[in-house]
């Protein structure tokens, strides 16, 4: 599933200038992308925007081949799993309940999960490794855990594409690296994700693609040798830095300067 903007534009009332601005992209089906940019870029803004959350002043976003506000609510819940940046549970619920929430786009009003929707939800607690966690209460869990409980509920809606907003936020090495590497491995199993993100050398490592956002436009584009140019990178986030290759993994990393 593959998603794209052309000449996208989005203004918010009272704001100074676009938080996007003609922005024309494309991020194909079956790569992991990795958005990138300083605070304020634009890339919040580009994720809802590809969600339809976010009105365009002008310009398109497009999932697939149509305009993603074309889509009905139903059928785009359906196609496109959300991890947003942050969530609150205020009630009890055990961490299975909320995995199956991701169920409700097909199961519709009243009616009781099938066999099909038990499977998935099985498979998504399995592949997020959480099978244990099962009957525990969401609210006894790690911050790692809860992150794997809310991608394994995005995962049990069987989408075609997965988009998430900075999951590895305020997690440890051991956490951060496993939601990464769950991530790469559906990408390899074809499934078209998009991951915003602050590492750098986490998504270079990862990535098949990035897209570097500054000030609302597209600094730079395409695989992580693309997009890592020292230049490109002082220019945007506006200190000295040093690119090289990481010894130990053989991909690109950056090394803030003093």
């Amino acid at each position: 599933m593959k998603l794209g903007t052309d000449h996208l534009t989005i203004q918010y009332s009272g704001a100074a200038r676009p938080a996007l601005d003609g922005v024309t992209l494309s991020i194909p089906a079956g790569c992991l992308t990795a958005v990138l940019g300083p605070n304020g870029s634009g890339k919040s803004t580009l994720l809802r925007a590809l969600l339809g959350a976010s009105r365009p002043s002008t310009g398109t976003a497009t999932l697939g081949d149509r305009d993603v506000r074309a889509w009905d609510r139903r059928e785009l819940a359906q196609t496109v799993g959300v991890v947003s940046q942050s969530e609150t549970i205020a009630f009890p619920i055990t961490v299975r309940e909320m995995v199956a929430m991701g169920r409700f786009p097909h199961l519709g009003p009243l009616r009781a999960e099938g066999w099909r929707d038990r499977e998935a939800v099985d498979k998504a607690l399995e592949r997020c490794d959480i099978g244990d966690l099962r009957n525990r209460q969401v609210t006894t869990l790690s911050g790692g855990e809860f992150q794997r409980v809310r991608i394994a509920r995005a995962l049990a809606q069987e989408p075609r594409a997965l988009v998430l907003d900075e999951p590895t936020a305020s997690l440890d090495l051991r956490h951060e690296m496993s939601i990464l590497g769950l991530l790469r491995d559906w990408t390899d199993d074809g499934m078209t994700v998009l991951l915003i993100t602050h590492q750098l050398n986490l998504a270079a490592r990862f990535a098949d693609r990035m897209i570097l956002l500054d000030g609302g436009h597209v600094a730079a584009e395409g695989t992580p040798s693309e997009v890592f140019r020292r230049e490109i990178l002082e220019r945007v986030y506006d200190w000295p830095v040093r690119v090289d290759e990481d010894p130990v993994t053989g991909s690109l990393r950056v090394v803030p300067l003093s």
